[in-house]
């Protein structure tokens, strides 16, 4: 299975130091909707892995949550565009738990429950924690420079960064990538099976 990992504030849609917390707040950067489609016409399933807690702070419930993912996914379809399922973590940073990004806990979520083995499968998110979570369960670092990654845009990336750290302008410039690296390893699989 060709997979990519996205966080979703700040990756797909603007993020709030107040939180996301109604449809109505939900807006997706220009282009972010547009590149989730171009992953999919080329063959790669979407997951996100998000840490929400708005909802172990009280801001809103699973219910809202929800909502939000319906307009999401609905304006996905009107582009032809669809993210197979959201994992995300409802915990606050006082309880310790393992599903929070930067742990690695929503990416052996997901590896287990789509039998996925994650080493080099591509993640992408804004921050140093989306980062560290996706490197700790295997997965091949890519920061989009919007959102909180647009503290990075003029300077070198900090030594915590996984290493071999991607840096990309937002989600269309990751995805365009994901699939001219991919195309181009398939050519030169099919170059080499030919001259076999």
């Amino acid at each position: 299975m060709k997979l990519v990992i996205l966080d979703r504030d700040g990756t797909i849609n603007e993020d709030s130091d107040d939180f996301i917390k109604s449809p109505e707040e939900w807006r997706p950067f220009p282009g972010a909707l547009e590149a989730v489609a171009r992953l999919n016409h080329a063959g790669w399933h979407v997951v996100v892995a998000s840490n929400q807690s708005g909802i172990g702070r009280g801001l809103f419930d699973a219910a809202t949550l929800n909502a939000i993912h319906r307009k999401m996914h609905k304006l996905l379809a009107a582009q032809g565009a669809r993210i197979d399922a959201v994992f995300f973590c409802p915990h606050t940073p006082d309880d310790a738990c393992m599903c929070r990004k930067p742990m690695p806990g929503l990416y052996a979520q997901i590896g287990e429950r789509l039998g996925v083995d994650l080493r080099l499968v591509p993640t992408a998110g804004d921050s140093l924690r989306d980062l560290q979570a996706g490197f700790a369960a295997g997965c091949e670092p890519h920061l989009l420079l919007t959102g909180k990654g647009a503290e990075w845009r003029d300077r070198p990336l900090s030594p915590a960064f996984p290493p071999g750290t991607v840096v990309h302008e937002d989600l269309g410039a990751f995805a365009d990538h994901i699939i001219a690296r991919a195309a181009l390893a398939a050519q030169t699989a099919q170059a080499l099976a030919d001259s076999a």
